[in-house]
């Protein structure tokens, strides 16, 4: 019943956040909303910029593409030279090149993922100044892309799509600042630990043994963490540690900001483009595949684990408690890892390698789809666009006629931009899963055998060019290999989709409006809402159920529950 209390004050926070949030933001990237115009300034001077200049979508995307190649290059620079700067307390140093250039691009494409143990691999200077500033401007990177492609539908005959610098400038200001900051303070007033102080020693004198415990600057770094979608936790254990998620109310905050921009998004789209009803059956489209993956994932959690029911060790009335943190048990972990997963976040509350095999599946296939449900800051928002125009577009050859989205017409090179951005994830995620398994590196990685042992090189790819950053963690993925590989996986699943999304944006800014007739396609309809559902399943089936069916299905059948 607490479960149930808990989905349905979640509900009503997002609905809030929807819009509020939602309405706040189309503010602040029309221009209406200026109240730090007096903090803007200064950034543009330092990058001489002019505020009122708006840029193609060439210029718009090769300004992204400088910005976070110079900001892999900084954070990479930053792991290696750590054991000379500053805020080192614990005198660590320098991070291996391989697992520094991993990092460096998790962080900068807002993955996250985690090759390390955050408090015995970073100095406090490195999570500051590199880990959790990419938390910001990465987040703030993926909103920008998606801005971006709501504004060519927006746009009628315009050559440009905004500027990349002035929007990255007010989406730190006026969106992601404030917001971590106000709920930075809250994480820390409930006990989640900020200090510069270094680890705290403690003697046990009765026993002649002493204890390390690890702590930083944590509290402010968890609300980015969850608000950014980003994930990486200044500790190994992430969101279970007590130091990063000390109360229920913590925990709930948690999956509320994780959720609550991508849901704010479909709002901030419906009114820049002049119809709440399409944001709206974005968003329907959104709730309908997170709520069936929370109901079929909470249910497979609920039962017992198959390995402690093999060997009669315990009751489990709970249901699955192995990998669980006790304070939060089957359900609210489920709920955490759940939103995680779905939105391109990838922190835990639970070791998800030790989740139930359909569990597993749960969260495996709720990447598989995208990160559409509602997936990440951004880009939840235009992978989901992506796939609506691949929708009109099927759609229009039903009906016999040029297919139309938003009164844009969707032509042949609408289609393909749109269909190159929405495989990428698939191709990346096969290809490099196949290379994994076919040589001996990327077969000593996995600690288990068998299907398992598949599952966690398929998931660990699946997150990387999902950018979500979560793992089964029965992988171990610090080696030149796995960096390797897994650094070029993040680097295609985050710019090799928004790229074609740039572009895009710009063909669509400049195309002209066509009028509504009798025979449009409504697309703010539950048929819409149906059709739309149905194309993103049929990709992410179609690509990927014959992987599954070697992971975690065939786990689940070896152990005769089915």
């Amino acid at each position: 019943m607490a479960y149930f209390w808990t989905i349905v004050a979640l509900v009503v926070v997002l609905a809030l956040c929807w819009r509020y949030l939602g309405s706040y933001m189309a503010g602040v990237f029309d221009g209406r909303v200026h109240f730090l115009r007096w903090a803007e300034r200064p950034v543009y001077r330092l990058l001489s910029v002019d505020p009122e200049a708006e840029q193609p979508w060439t210029r718009y995307a090769g300004a992204l593409v400088v910005f976070s190649g110079v900001a892999i290059l900084l954070t990479y620079a930053i792991q290696r030279l750590q054991g000379s700067l500053p805020f080192n307390p614990q005198h660590l140093g320098a991070v291996t090149p391989a697992l520094a250039w991993n990092t460096a691009v998790s962080f900068v494409s807002n993955t996250n993922w985690q090759n390390y143990a955050g408090e015995t691999t970073m100095s406090y200077f490195t999570q500051m100044t590199a880990l959790t500033v990419q938390q910001f401007v990465s987040a703030a990177v993926g909103i920008l892309v998606a801005i971006a492609l709501v504004r060519g539908f927006a746009r009628r005959g315009s050559p440009t799509i905004g500027n990349f610098w002035v929007d990255l400038t007010r989406c730190v200001l006026y969106v992601l600042l404030p917001i971590a900051f106000v709920f930075g303070i809250v994480f820390v007033g409930e006990g989640a630990v900020q200090t510069l102080a270094g680890p705290l020693s403690i003697h046990d004198f009765l026993n002649g043994t002493t204890q390390v415990v690890a702590r930083g600057p944590v509290g402010f770094m968890e609300a980015i963490k969850q608000l950014g979608t980003n994930g990486g936790g200044f500790f190994n254990a992430n969101g279970a540690h007590p130091f990063e998620d000390p109360t229920g109310l913590t925990n709930f905050l948690s999956y509320a900001l994780i959720l609550s921009i991508p849901v704010a998004l479909t709002y901030t789209f419906g009114k820049m483009v002049g119809n709440r009803r399409q944001g709206a059956a974005i968003l329907a489209t959104m709730a309908l595949f997170f709520g069936t993956w929370l109901a079929f994932t909470s249910y497979a959690e609920h039962q017992p684990n198959p390995a402690v029911a093999a060997a009669h060790a315990v009751a489990q009335p709970q249901g699955n408690m192995v990998g669980k943190e006790v304070r939060f048990g089957p359900m609210p972990t489920t709920l955490y890892n759940v939103s995680s997963t779905q939105t391109s976040t990838g922190s835990v509350a639970g070791a998800n390698d030790s989740l139930n095999p359909m569990g597993g599946f749960g969260m495996l296939t709720g990447m598989m789809l995208g990160e559409v449900s509602p997936g990440g800051t951004g880009s939840g928002l235009y992978t989901m666009l992506l796939f609506a125009i691949v929708t009109v577009f099927i759609g229009g050859l039903m009906v016999g006629r040029t297919p139309e989205y938003l009164g844009k017409k969707i032509q042949a090179r609408e289609v393909k931009l749109a269909s190159f951005g929405v495989l990428v994830m698939p191709l990346v995620v096969l290809v490099l899963t196949g290379i994994a398994v076919s040589l001996h590196a990327g077969r000593a990685g996995p600690g288990n055998a068998g299907p398992h042992a598949f599952t966690e090189i398929l998931y660990a790819f699946t997150s990387q060019a999902n950018n979500n950053g979560s793992a089964f963690a029965g992988l171990s993925g610090d080696t030149a290999f796995y960096n390797v590989l897994g650094g070029l996986a993040m680097l295609l699943g985050r710019f090799a989709v928004m790229i074609p999304c740039l572009a895009l944006a710009g063909t669509l800014a400049a195309k002209k409006p066509v009028a509504e007739s009798q025979g449009t396609f409504r697309t703010d309809t539950p048929l819409f809402v149906g059709l739309l559902a149905g194309v993103v399943l049929i990709v992410g089936g179609l690509t990927f159920f014959p992987a599954v069916s070697l992971g975690p299905i065939a786990e689940q059948l070896s152990k005769g529950f089915f």
